[in-house]
């Protein structure tokens, strides 16, 4: 079994490479927002019941998978590295999926902020993502989150042994794909 986190900030491409690397992999992709769209219309104004759902269907659906006989899953995600709730997520979906015996790699990207608000809508995330549609909130969104939270780590402060980070601003998911599957012989 393995497990590739992806994560990095908004529109970084996680989900689009994620995509790439499950063509040319065995890998299944969990995209964040696979979870997140579900509840996202029905429990706008509830906050907290939405954050509870999201985090029960994706801790259920990891459960499940790590102990299947699967090759293996991609899960992007958004790391606040401010946040030790996060680094505390991150840290519970690792230690489930290794305690099953899986192998967990960590993916980095990073990518300009200016091309990140163009990828922000682009067709292939307004396709897979209904939250993202409303292009004026989304970017609202975007920009709070941004300002509010760091969500690229500082040099040197992920420590895993199976780490990456890649600079995608001038690569194409391909191109990224092909990247993370020979570094970690995927």
């Amino acid at each position: 079994m393995k497990l590739v986190i992806i994560f990095g900030p908004h529109a970084v491409g996680k989900m689009t490479v994620g995509q790439e690397l499950s063509k040319i992999t065995d890998l299944k992709l969990f995209h964040n927002h696979m979870t997140i769209d579900i509840v996202y219309e029905l429990f706008e104004n509830s906050p907290e019941e939405k954050s509870r759902l999201i985090n029960l269907f994706r801790n259920e659906i990891f459960e499940a998978f790590s102990g299947s006989e699967e090759y293996g899953m991609i899960f992007t995600y958004m790391w606040a590295f401010d946040s030790q709730n996060d680094w505390d997520y991150i840290d519970y979906v690792e230690e489930l999926f290794a305690s099953k015996g899986a192998d967990v790699y960590f993916v980095e990207l990073e990518a300009d902020y200016d091309l990140r608000i163009e990828r922000n809508k682009t067709e292939n995330r307004l396709l897979n993502k209904p939250s993202k549609r409303d292009l004026e909130k989304s970017e609202e969104i975007f920009r709070g989150l941004e300002s509010k939270y760091r969500l690229n780590s500082h040099d040197g402060e992920i420590t895993k042994a199976n780490y990456i980070r890649i600079n995608n601003t001038n690569l194409s998911p391909q191109e990224t794909a092909i990247i993370i599957k020979n570094k970690f012989l995927l």
